[in-house]
């Protein structure tokens, strides 16, 4: 397959995270045809939309509760990254530092209830992000400045030690990924 040279990989390892997708709802093999990504549906969004806010909100407010150095900065790293992406309109590289942003604060959450759910949630919000990315638009572009600045927001709250800014920011970060999709 091609996945198999471009990362230079061995069929073994490929089936096994092609199962794994498929076995979490995200891939569909079907024998001797290939493996298809399974589409969302409007159960699976409306889902997203109904719970995504209360598990970033939850993660939160445990990554100020939990977080380690590291981690803090581990966090303001990725945000260089993402800030770097959205000054440069690159698309793929601006989503997957975006997730790994929130990705590191579920690991600062160091909950196990949470973590699954959680990345749940951030996959299907790439998928969705993937979707409606447009990085000329006028509108993106502020929104993307504003999300970085949420990211800042973020990390001073965390540093500070306050969960009651984190978790406005949850929702209004939240919101304008709501208003994106």
């Amino acid at each position: 397959s091609s996945l198999t040279s471009q990362y230079g990989l061995s069929r073994t390892p490929v089936r096994e995270v092609f199962h794994r997708l498929a076995g979490e709802g995200y891939l569909e093999i079907v024998e001797k045809r290939g493996v298809r990504v399974i589409p969302m549906s409007h159960a699976s969004l409306r889902n997203f939309f109904l719970v995504a806010p209360m598990i970033y909100a939850a993660t939160g407010r445990l990554a100020v509760q939990n977080y380690k150095p590291a981690q803090l900065k581990a966090l303001k790293e990725t945000q260089k990254r993402f800030r770097k992406a959205v000054q440069t309109h690159n698309g793929a590289v601006l989503v997957l530092e975006n997730n790994r942003f929130h990705e590191i604060m579920g690991e600062m959450a160091a909950n196990p209830y949470l973590q699954p759910s959680l990345g749940r949630l951030l996959i299907d919000h790439c998928r969705i992000g993937h979707t409606f990315y447009r990085p000329k638009n006028s509108d993106m572009a502020h929104r993307l400045q504003l999300a970085a600045d949420h990211h800042d927001a973020f990390i001073a709250a965390i540093e500070a030690h306050d969960e009651q800014a984190v978790v406005d920011l949850v929702f209004a970060h939240w919101e304008l990924s709501r208003e994106n999709m």
